[in-house]
């Protein structure tokens, strides 16, 4: 009996590190992002364009609430910040629906969308919980040509928000 328990504990050992490798990492830290047309972060996800370490958890681009950067002031993720990094631009038209994949689901208080530092448009949740995805249609108005939208998941529950940028060229 002695030596079959001495077994079990050296297959186990031996077995553990392999399982913390392989299994898929929890979502404690996971959020979301927006997936259509794609972020920045669901591009390096997609391994489109060479990224960090935001490549494996794109969903977790979070920050305090206010700032207006596309990796959300997370140091880790400032490779999101590069406008020169070679971003995909999706053609868009004036008005474009913008799709959230969410991994977690908070309360929220608004959506915003902001081009050149101006909001454009912004939905308010009054602290609802949504399901997996969300999606809004956003109208550019006048805008033309390549731009750079930040979008900004306000939680309503925590001074965090989550933020995510897509470049588009709206004809």
């Amino acid at each position: 009996m002695h030596g079959k328990k001495k077994l079990a504990i050296v297959i186990g050992a031996g077995v553990a590190p392999l399982l913390a490798v392989c299994l898929p990492a929890g979502t404690a830290n996971a959020h979301g992002y927006i997936s259509s047309p794609p972020s920045r972060q669901a591009q390096c996800a997609a391994r489109t364009v060479p990224c960090g370490a935001i490549q494996y958890e794109p969903q977790s681009v979070e920050g305090p609430k206010g700032l207006r950067s596309c990796s959300g002031g997370n140091s880790g993720f400032a490779e999101l910040d590069n406008d020169s990094k070679g971003w995909h631009v999706t053609p868009v038209s004036s008005s474009t629906s913008f799709s959230w994949r969410l991994t977690a689901r908070h309360a929220t208080s608004t959506w915003q969308y902001y081009v050149g530092g101006r909001k454009i448009a912004e939905f308010n949740d009054g602290g609802a919980q949504p399901g997996s995805t969300v999606s809004h249609q956003v109208n550019f108005g006048g805008l033309s040509g390549k731009q750079k939208v930040l979008a900004v998941w306000n939680i309503a529950d925590t001074a965090n928000a989550f933020y995510a940028c897509v470049d588009v060229n709206i004809r």
